[in-house]
């Protein structure tokens, strides 16, 4: 792995991310980016749903460092665009969602479609094309429940196609249950977590520590 940072497990909750995971539809192995919850307001409380994990390609870095290098995470966490950087980069990304409340495969469909159509009406990109893929979307879930403990694995491809697995506890099936060919669809469920509006402001900033580090250290080695 060309990460060379002593990267680690990620414990979220009772929810453990393994440092690295080979995705469903992939051949590579990823590196753990980020984890963090992503919780509700509910009646003036924080109610904790799901635990999200970020895994990126070994080429994030090499990728994001012309424009990134030297920037603190801070900086980094701030930025919109560095956000937009990794969702619309040309390199592999897998999100892991797990449940720490129960769900319903519908209730969440239906949350993330409504995420992905205003990205894209603020993106001026919703076209039939990704009405017919959130229609898609929708479908996969229709008749899935999820427990606590239970994840919805998305892995998406370089090209932006979208994969969608899950796994009723920690492992990583090996199949995909769906593949939607849509990249602003791909990109869109990414967004939605770490974007502008992202649901994990948690899972945002770790991911931007951790890239931090690794720009640092790519500087540092000149490589």
């Amino acid at each position: 792995m060309s990460p060379s940072l002593p990267l680690t497990e990620m414990q979220v909750e009772n929810v453990t991310f393994p440092p690295a995971v080979k995705p469903p539809a992939s051949n590579n192995t990823l590196f753990l980016g980020g984890a963090g919850v992503r919780g509700l307001e509910i009646e003036g409380k924080f109610i904790k749903v799901t635990a999200i994990g970020v895994y990126l390609e070994d080429n994030t870095v090499q990728s994001l460092a012309v424009k990134w290098k030297g920037k603190s995470a801070k900086e980094l966490s701030n930025s919109v665009e560095f956000f937009r950087d990794i969702v619309t980069g040309p390199f592999e990304k897998f999100m892991r969602v797990t449940m720490i409340l129960p769900l319903k495969g519908l209730q969440y469909s239906e949350k993330v479609a409504e995420n992905c159509v205003g990205i894209w009406k603020s993106l001026g990109i919703y076209t039939d094309a990704e009405a017919k893929a959130i229609e898609k979307f929708q479908e996969v879930f229709k008749e899935e429940t999820f427990p606590p403990g239970s994840s919805i694995l998305f892995t998406q491809s370089a090209n932006g196609s979208l994969a969608i697995s899950f796994s009723k506890d920690g492992s990583i099936p090996e199949v995909e249950n769906a593949v939607i060919e849509n990249k602003p669809l791909s990109e869109a469920v990414l967004e939605s977590m770490i974007g502008k509006y992202g649901v994990s402001p948690e899972a945002k900033r770790s991911l931007a520590t951790t890239l931090s580090e690794l720009l640092k250290e790519k500087n540092e080695n000149g490589n």
